[in-house]
C-alpha cells in the first residue's frame, strides 16, 4: 500500500542556493488521505552564515535564535528526511513543492552530503504537486468547489487565485495559521480531501499523470499532437490554462512546447539569435510595453506537469477559457509548415543555459553551496561521500579524503562547520571564517535594506517588532567575525 506524505517548508528566503530552511512539517496518511501517526513538526538552526530575508521572517515569524535553540543541525535533519520521512513507496505532496519546497530539499541535501534526488524516486518514491492540480480542477472541473478571486483595486476586474489561505476559507476549511508550516499541511490534507471528493475522475487522473512516464505517452515528439496545458507561466485570465505543442527536443530528455493561442507569424522568420535574445532577456526589457516574450517553454517531464487529451475540453471550457478551436488549428498548421522555425527555437533554448550562467557570473568565488547543477559526482566520489555523511564528529576531524570532484573539498569544511564544529582544524576554520564574512557581506545590503524599509512601517504588531529586534541582534551577533 502506498502512502502520502504531505509536507511544507518555512525558509530563510527565496533562494535555494543561499537561503536555508528554518521549519519543516509534514504528515502521513493513507491512500484515502487518513492520518497516520503523528505529525512531524520541527525547527532546523540557522548557521551564521546566513542573513534571513526580513520580509520571509515577518511572514513566518520564526526568529533565527528560535531555530538555534530549538532546533536540529541541518546534519540531523538529513538524516530524519531520509531515514524516517520520506520511506519506500511514499507519495511526497506539497503545494508549489516542485518549484519551490523540493528545490530547497534538494540543495540541503547536497550541502550534507546525500544524494539530492533519490528521495524522489527510489524505492517506489514519488512526487506529486498539487498547486497545478488545483488550477486543472479550476479550469476544467470547477463543479462542487468554491473557488477564490482576487479583485484589481482600479479596475475592479476580478482574477482567480489559488493562494492555500484562500481555498481553505472559501471552502470553510479551518486553516487558523497560514504560513505555519504545520498549519498549511493540515489546510493542504483537507483540500486534497476536498478535490477528491468533488471531482475524483481528474484527481484521480492527475494522480496518474505524476509519472514521466504517463506525461511522455500524452507530450511526445514522435507522436506530437496537441494537449491542454495549465502551468502558472500562462495568463491568469486563461485560468493559467492552454493548448499546447510539442515543436522540438530540449535539454535532459525534456520537450519544447508551443503556446497555441498565440500565432507564431510574428515570430515564424526569427533568427536563432533573435530568439535566444528575446529568452534570456532580463526583467527590464521584458516590462517594456513592447516586449513580447516567445510563446515557448521546456515542459519538464519529471515536474508533475498538469497535462490531458484534448478531449476534456467541454464547449463550457471553450467558453470560459477563450480557447477558439480554429484559431488553435491555424496556428498548428503554420508550425508544421515551418519546420526550421522549431529547430531554431531548439537551438536557442540550447544555449539559453550558457548565457545565463554568462550573465549572472561575478568576480567573486562560486561556493559549492550554489554548485549542485554543475554536473553529478564521479562515481569515485560516491563512497567518499557516504563515509563523510556516516561519520562522528570525532572521525570527521581526521576525515581527509581525495575526492576527485573539486567543489566537495570545500563543501565538506562548511559541513563541518555547520553540523560539527568542534570537527575543525585551524586552517578549516579560517577557511570557514572566509567563507562566512564573504557571503554575509554579499547577503549584507539587501538585509538591510529589507530590515529598513520594515522598520518604518506603521501599525507593527508587538510579534513583529520582536521579530526585527531579533533580526538586528542576529547581524550584531554573527558581524565581529566580518574582517
Amino acid at each position: 500500500m502506498k502512502t502520502f506524505f504531505f509536507y511544507d517548508l518555512e525558509t530563510s528566503g527565496f533562494s535555494p542556493q543561499n537561503d536555508r530552511i528554518m521549519q519543516f512539517a509534514g504528515q502521513l496518511t493513507d491512500e484515502n488521505l487518513n492520518r497516520i501517526g503523528e505529525p512531524v513538526n520541527v525547527l532546523v538552526k540557522l548557521n551564521d552564515d546566513v542573513l534571513p530575508s526580513p520580509s520571509a521572517l515577518m511572514v513566518t515569524k520564526i526568529s533565527p535564535q528560535k531555530t538555534v535553540e530549538e532546533g536540529y543541525t541541518e546534519a540531523e535533519f538529513s538524516k530524519m528526511l531520509v531515514e524516517e520521512y520520506f520511506t519506500p513507496d511514499t507519495v511526497i505532496i506539497g503545494y508549489n513543492n516542485v518549484r519551490f519546497d523540493d528545490v530547497h530539499i534538494q540543495h540541503l541535501l547536497w550541502r550534507n552530503f546525500y544524494p539530492p534526488y533519490d528521495w524522489q524516486w527510489k524505492e517506489g518514491r514519488s512526487r506529486w504537486d498539487l498547486l497545478d492540480v488545483v488550477r486543472m480542477i479550476r479550469a476544467l472541473r470547477p463543479e462542487g468547489i468554491n473557488w477564490p478571486f482576487v479583485v484589481n483595486e482600479e479596475t475592479g476586474e476580478k482574477f482567480a487565485a489559488n493562494k492555500l489561505e484562500l481555498l481553505t476559507k472559501e471552502n470553510g476549511i479551518l486553516h487558523e495559521n497560514a504560513h505555519d508550516a504545520m498549519s498549511d499541511v493540515d489546510g493542504l490534507i483537507d483540500v486534497a480531501r476536498l478535490l477528491k471528493e468533488k471531482q475524483p475522475q481528474i484527481f484521480d487522473y492527475l494522480f496518474k499523470m505524476r509519472s514521466k512516464n504517463e506525461v511522455q505517452k500524452l507530450v511526445n515528439l514522435e507522436n506530437p499532437k496537441p494537449f491542454i496545458y495549465t502551468s502558472g507561466r500562462f495568463k491568469v485570465e486563461f485560468e493559467k490554462t492552454t493548448v499546447a505543442f510539442p515543436i522540438a527536443p530540449a535539454k535532459n530528455k525534456n520537450v519544447i512546447v508551443w503556446d497555441l493561442r498565440v500565432s507564431p507569424e510574428k515570430f515564424i522568420d526569427w533568427s536563432e539569435e533573435q530568439i535566444l535574445e528575446n529568452i534570456t532577456a532580463d526583467f527590464e526589457t521584458r516590462s517594456q510595453a513592447d516586449f513580447t516574450p516567445l510563446p515557448a517553454k521546456v515542459l519538464q517531464y519529471n515536474r508533475c506537469p498538469a497535462v490531458a487529451p484534448m478531449g476534456v475540453l467541454t464547449e463550457e471550457n471553450q467558453q470560459r477559457l477563450k480557447i477558439d478551436l480554429d484559431e488553435i488549428q491555424r496556428n498548428l498548421d503554420i508550425l508544421r509548415k515551418n519546420p526550421h522555425f522549431a529547430e531554431n527555437i531548439r537551438s536557442a533554448f540550447e544555449k539559453r543555459n550558457d548565457k545565463f550562467i554568462d550573465q549572472s557570473a561575478d568576480n567573486g568565488k562560486k561556493w559549492p553551496e550554489a554548485q549542485l547543477y554543475d554536473g553529478f559526482l564521479p562515481s569515485s566520489d560516491e563512497p567518499k561521500v557516504s563515509a563523510v555523511r556516516n561519520a562522528s564528529a570525532r572521525e570527521l576531524a581526521d576525515f581527509h579524503p581525495d575526492f576527485t570532484d573539486e567543489r566537495l573539498d570545500d563543501l565538506l569544511i562548511h559541513y563541518k562547520a555547520r553540523s560539527f564544529p568542534k570537527s575543525l582544524n585551524a586552517n578549516e576554520k579560517a577557511s570557514w571564517e572566509e567563507y562566512r564574512a564573504q557571503n554575509i557581506q554579499k547577503m549584507l545590503p539587501k538585509f538591510m535594506e529589507e530590515l529598513q524599509q520594515i522598520s518604518l512601517s506603521q501599525n507593527l504588531s508587538p510579534q513583529e517588532e520582536f521579530i526585527i529586534e531579533e533580526m538586528k541582534l542576529w547581524l550584531e551577533n554573527i558581524l565581529p567575525e566580518i574582517n
